[in-house]
């Protein structure tokens, strides 16, 4: 990638990361904030699901530096963009809640019992934050994609993004089923329905690659 197209794709993306704490902070209207305790589902959501937005978001930036195909590098950008908007979205939530945007707890203890954030199994060769969240990418893994180039790149970033997704539309059925507060519900009713929509189209694009690398 040119320095001017990476440029461009850092400016957006930051933009999209303001806009997105914008709407969540500044548009919320008075009778619209419910404010959540610090323990809360909602506010466990808004943290948990900004890191994983920021994985997805790196494993994007990652993937239009090492290819040349114009239909991977867009879907990678709308990734991109998408997710750093909403992440923007929870953080404002946060600043508005007068919320820390790091809990003293561990990811996804607030899904209780319907996850398993670490632990929690018992298995000391269990994975525990972050790792335990569903479709989080491991260290091993985003180190093949920063090593790989081209259809190899490709293939590991589908082969990646399409469990990411699956774990982003579980976290949000899980917010659905604990949070009440209406703008927290919209916000997960649109990942789960926008990313369900977007592992089809992931996984089309890696058959047509010829499938996963492994």
């Amino acid at each position: 990638m040119s320095r001017r197209v990476a440029a461009v794709v850092a400016l957006l993306t930051s933009a999209a990361l303001a806009l997105g704490v914008l709407v969540g902070s500044v548009l919320l209207r008075p009778s619209e904030l419910s404010v959540p305790a610090d323990t809360s589902a909602a506010a466990g959501f808004a943290r948990d699901m900004q890191a994983h937005h920021g994985q997805a978001v790196e494993l994007s930036r990652l993937v239009r530096d090492r290819t040349d195909d114009e239909e991977l590098r867009t879907v990678a950008l709308d990734i991109l963009l998408t997710q750093q908007n909403q992440a923007g979205q929870m953080t404002g939530w946060l600043e508005v809640w007068d919320l820390p945007q790091s809990g003293a707890g561990e990811p996804m203890a607030w899904a209780g019992d319907d996850h398993d954030h670490g632990g929690g199994s018992g298995d000391p060769d269990a994975p525990t934050g972050y790792a335990a969240m569903a479709g989080w990418v491991s260290s091993e893994d985003l180190a093949r994609l920063r090593d790989a180039e081209g259809v190899e790149a490709e293939r590991i970033y589908l082969e990646l993004m399409i469990p990411h997704h699956r774990g982003g539309v579980e976290m949000a059925e899980l917010a659905l089923d604990r949070v009440d507060v209406r703008y927290v519900r919209d916000l997960a009713d649109a990942i789960v329905r926008s990313q369900d929509a977007e592992i089809q189209v992931l996984e089309t694009m890696l058959a047509e690659r010829g499938g996963p690398t492994g």
